[in-house]
Parts: C-alpha cells; structure tokens; sequence
C-alpha cells in the first residue's frame, strides 16, 4: 500500500492511501495519488481524514461492477462514498470514500476518449472523486455539470486533456 498524497487544509490532513492491485499495466499512482488529493480538498472534502484509490485487474473490476452496479463485465472506475464531503460525525475523522480504477479499461478506451493513458485515468480519478462528493451523471443536467466540473479540475489540477474526451460523436 502506498500513502503518498496528503493535502492540507486549515491545518488538517486529507491522507490518500492507494493499492496497486492489478500487474497487466504499468503504471506509477504517484501522481493519480495526489491529483485525489487535490481534487477532494479543491470540492470540500477536508481532513482530517482519508481516501482511498486502488487500481485494480479486469478480473476483479467485472466482479466489483457485478456485485455493486449489476453490470456486466469490467466498467473503468468506481467510486464507493462513505463520509464525502459532508459532515463529519463526532470523532471529527472522515472516511471520503473509495476510488477504484482498471487501468487495463482505461488503457483500451484512452485513444478513442482523453487521448493518452495517463489523460484517461487521470480523467477517471476525477470522476470518481467527484462521485466521492456527491455529483451525479443519471440526468442530462447532472451530467453537464458534472462534465463541467471534471473539465475545470483537470485544468486547475492536472492540465489539459490530450483530446476532449467529453464530445459524444
């Protein structure tokens, strides 16, 4: 388990812990680790506190989609909330939640979506943190300003997407 990413806010810690669990793609957390980070305090989510980001194998995400979504087959990141961004109970820690990506999904769509691999799971970390917050894409207007809200922490937190990955054609 690596803990790479803390962010800090007003003097408390966000710690975001993450496990490579899956070895079809090579890839360093390092900096998806602390995109969550950033991207959790940048909508509200302070410390003191945790988060979560696993990469995980075909394998386990088809089983993960299964179990939790009823899908079929892999889907490429899920987000489990706990505690978000709201309010903390009396031991003043929060559990954000968890952020599980398949790298080997986000490699086979990366062309077609946010251009490069590392755009595309970056993409997906942001999305699943967002998930984390309480955003939503079920509905049209969901959805917009849930894309809205992606493209803007990308820019502040990551830079800009290889390709737009948020076009529908």
């Amino acid at each position: 388990m690596m803990n790479a990413g803390a962010t800090s806010i007003g003097g408390d810690t966000l710690d975001v812990s993450c496990e490579d669990r899956q070895s079809d793609v090579d890839l360093d957390p390092g900096p998806f680790v602390r995109l969550l980070a950033d991207v959790l305090a940048a909508e509200g989510a302070a410390g003191p506190g945790e988060a979560s980001l696993f990469f995980v194998g075909r394998d386990e995400m088809t089983e993960l989609n299964r179990e939790h979504m009823g899908g079929d087959g892999p889907t490429d990141v899920l987000s489990f909330p706990l505690d978000g961004n709201g309010p903390v109970d009396g031991s003043g820690h929060r559990v954000v939640g968890d952020v599980i990506v398949c790298p080997e999904v986000a490699a086979e769509q990366a062309a077609e979506h946010a251009g490069t691999f590392d755009d595309e799971v970056a993409l997906l970390v942001v999305h699943g943190a967002l998930h984390l917050c309480g955003h939503d894409h079920a509905e049209a207007e969901e959805r917009d300003l849930m894309w809205q809200r992606e493209r803007a922490l990308l820019d502040r937190c990551w830079g800009p997407l290889f390709r737009d990955a948020w076009t529908t054609s």
